[in-house]
């Protein structure tokens, strides 16, 4: 497949409350290193800016992000500022809350409930902005979000926050949430290389009700923050060299085809693997190779 010409439309859409995006999006956790937090090398300044506006050209209008996402040197949140400000009109730019780390970069106790307010304001003033368009909160373990989605639903009340989602759960929790304020989105771990059955159930739920469900490490699989995974089974590999594609853009494909309501944020600092993700937003697996890759899949697991 071609990528150069291809633009993130050709993904399709999905509304996330009353806002609508393409359904192949950008993740800014790799913006700021060769790995993500502290666990690579700073990323260059420069680059960094001109792949996230190379994004916006190729109509991603949907970027993931944290306050928490700094390498020793580079912010993602500044780095969006810098890049995208004054914001697109049709931006929607989604950050989470909940984790900590200090200025040292080291992980620190997750935020108590009364926490949340400053971890939201903090991702105001890196990004600039009088709201913020979607805040997930990211579970830490906690066995019930009650008290700390019901934080974030009150700055939701007082206009910090348009739209409310939760990652890194169990159904359990989207009904903990939905029991408080409407649900817009769910972010949890997902891929070829993942496929815990609580997640399996979420996807079917969120299909059932609209929700969207945005899977990270979609690419990465096992690597997780280290970037994408070079570990590809021979169906993957098969799949990739039928349609000219790569490996990373078969493992985005495959996401996609779970559902209209899947969303992808694949996140990179190369201006070229850039364009290979959008491009794996018009990639159309045949459904023998999605039975394939899933036959694949379940024999890993």
């Amino acid at each position: 497949m071609t990528s150069e010409s291809i633009t993130a439309a050709a993904s399709g859409s999905w509304k996330l409350g009353d806002l609508t995006v393409s359904r192949v999006g950008f993740g800014a956790m790799r913006l700021t290193g060769s790995a993500a937090f502290h666990l690579g090398t700073p990323s260059d300044r420069d680059r960094s800016i001109a792949v996230l506006r190379k994004a916006i050209d190729l109509g991603v209008n949907h970027v993931d992000t944290a306050a928490f996402y700094f390498s020793s040197l580079r912010s993602a949140n500044e780095l969006i500022n810098s890049a995208l400000s004054p914001y697109p009109d049709d931006l929607l730019i989604a950050t989470k809350v909940g984790p900590f780390r200090d200025y040292a970069g080291e992980w620190g106790t997750s935020a108590r409930p009364e926490d949340l307010r400053g971890h939201v304001e903090e991702n105001l003033r890196q990004l600039g902005r009088d709201h913020l368009d979607l805040v997930y909160l990211r579970r830490m373990r906690q066995d019930s979000i009650t008290e700390h989605f019901g934080a974030l639903a009150e700055l939701r009340e007082a206009g910090l926050v348009r739209h409310l989602g939760i990652s890194d759960v169990e159904p359990r929790h989207l009904a903990e949430a939905q029991a408080i304020a409407p649900v817009v989105s769910v972010q949890n771990r997902y891929g070829l290389g993942d496929r815990p059955p609580a997640t399996e159930e979420l996807l079917r739920v969120c299909g059932e009700q609209g929700i969207a469900f945005v899977p990270f490490y979609a690419i990465a699989g096992e690597s997780g923050p280290q970037g994408a995974t070079t570990a590809h089974a021979d169906e993957v590999l098969a799949v990739a060299r039928a349609h000219g594609a790569s490996p990373a853009q078969v493992r985005l494909a495959w996401s996609l085809a779970q559902g209209p309501h899947v969303l992808a944020i694949p996140g990179t600092g190369n201006p070229d693997h850039l364009v290979e993700n959008v491009a794996a937003g018009a990639l159309r697996l045949a459904d023998e190779e999605l039975a394939r890759l899933d036959g694949a899949r379940r024999q890993a697991g």
